[in-house]
Order: structure tokens, then sequence, then C-alpha cells
């Protein structure tokens, strides 16, 4: 799974691809069939690519990418994120076994079953993840 140039970006929903950097910022590009362009600035904008989000543990933090890997593993098929919050809850508990519960709510769960819907569908889901930066 090659997620390196996907982003989420704090207050906005979804997630964007990051496709370039000009003096006033990066120049994101949202995933949708819209494909607007937009350009945040990291002074007034917190980001964060996939490849780095962390999820919460109860003895260490689990990445954000191994568990849409164990997602992808188990055939891709999610709860529906309007879901009882016990439903999202024991859906997560068999994908993040270790998470902690008190930390992770139910909305990190929301966010992360439509974060897997959206990109699911692109071809970098099935690519190979390129070899870590040194």
């Amino acid at each position: 799974m090659n997620l390196r140039a996907l982003v989420s970006v704090t207050g906005k929903p979804g997630l964007f691809k990051l496709i370039g950097q000009n003096k006033g910022g990066f120049i994101l590009e949202t995933l949708d069939k819209a494909k607007i362009k937009s350009v945040v600035n990291l002074n007034t904008t917190k980001m964060a690519t996939l490849e780095d989000i962390t999820i919460y543990g109860e003895e260490e933090e689990i990445r954000l990418l191994d568990v849409l890997e164990t997602i992808k593993a188990n055939g891709g098929n999610t709860p529906d994120t309007k879901a009882s919050g016990e439903e999202l809850r024991n859906f997560f508990r068999e994908v993040a076994p270790g998470h902690d519960e008190a930390r992770v709510y139910t909305s990190d769960i929301k966010k992360i079953i439509s974060w897997y819907n959206i990109i699911k569908e692109f071809p970098l889901f099935d690519e190979e993840a390129p070899a870590p930066l040194q």
C-alpha cells in the first residue's frame, strides 16, 4: 500500500493528495471527482501523511497503515459509518487489536472507515510502498 502522498488536513473533511509545493505552502488536490486544488500554509494548518498517523494502543501505538492492511486482508468489508457505536467498536477490535479503547473514540473509527472507503478505489492502494526516506 503506497500512501506516501496522501494527507489528512485538520479541519477539512476527506483526504488530499500532495501534488507540489510553492512559496505559499503545499498544493493539495481532493481525491474526489472534482479534483479541487488548494494551497495550505503550514503556519496556519496542520496536516499529516497517512503513512505517519498512528492509533493509540494499550502497549504501543498502532500504525494506521497496518490497520488499513488488515481491513484489506479481511476482504475490505467495513461497517457503515452510521452503524451503532458497539458495532463500530467490535469491528475495530478485529482490525486493530490492542487499541486503547479509552482514547480511540467512535469518531476516530468512523474517520478511518471513511478514509479506507476513499482510498480503496485508487491504484496506489495496491502498489508496493516505496522504501522509507533516509
